[in-house]
């Protein structure tokens, strides 16, 4: 079976060689790692959660594996499979970011469970900010399909609600994605208040917003 997205060696090298970069540096962080890792932080940056050293290297390469692998077997049985060629490269656009994102949190918690001082409570929102904002970026340029977007009854529904949700869609994340990189600077009281504001930007704006427009541009 032809796969839409069209994987060749030169859309795949970059995501390759992240997995290979984490499975070689996991080894590598693996030999000074003791028995117990931090394996999660709350708001404040304190660990909260421990995990066994050789579970969390097995299970944080296991997630960029199967990542990897969603995205290249999931538009093979996508029923509007052969919508995914109208916007490949935004796919691998979006692949190479989301592993990219993953890599990168991996890293910088392979370098806290080794003993550098990795300020948790600052990286992971930018990290997550950025990564809204480049999702925003190119969230217009999805065209309808099964498993990548904004999916609501409206937006499956219609052509035209599924295009002007996304280009609205892009313009929520971006703005999201601003106030989480910019959370982990605010005092503590005010972080967890300010990532809900930007998750419910997303939740409601993207729900209501396709609903609204669906009503405003489809005759019932």
């Amino acid at each position: 079976m032809k796969n839409p997205i069209k994987p060749t060696l030169k859309t795949e090298l970059f995501p390759l060689l992240l997995i290979l970069f984490s499975l070689i540096s996991s080894l590598y962080f693996f030999q000074s790692m003791p028995e117990q890792v931090p394996a999660h932080w709350n708001f404040k940056g304190e660990v909260d959660r421990l995990a066994n050293a050789s579970s969390h290297i097995l299970m944080i390469n296991l997630i960029l594996i199967g990542l990897y692998l969603l995205f290249i077997f999931l538009p093979l049985i996508d029923p509007n499979k052969k919508r995914y060629e109208q916007f490949r490269k935004i796919y691998h656009i979006f692949k190479n970011i989301f592993l990219l994102f993953l890599a990168g949190i991996f890293l910088l918690t392979n370098l806290n469970a080794v003993g550098y001082n990795i300020n948790i409570s600052i990286y992971i929102p930018v990290a997550v900010g950025i990564l809204f904002m480049i999702i925003g970026n190119y969230l217009g340029k999805i065209k309808m399909n099964w498993f990548m977007g904004i999916k609501t009854p409206w937006t499956l529904s219609s052509e035209e609600v599924w295009n002007k949700t996304h280009r609205l869609g892009g313009k929520l994340f971006m703005l999201s994605g601003l106030l989480i990189a910019l959370d982990g600077f605010l005092p503590v009281n005010y972080q967890i208040p300010v990532f809900i504001l930007a998750i419910m930007i997303i939740l409601i704006g993207t729900i209501g917003g396709s609903y609204f427009i669906y009503k405003k541009n489809i005759k019932i």
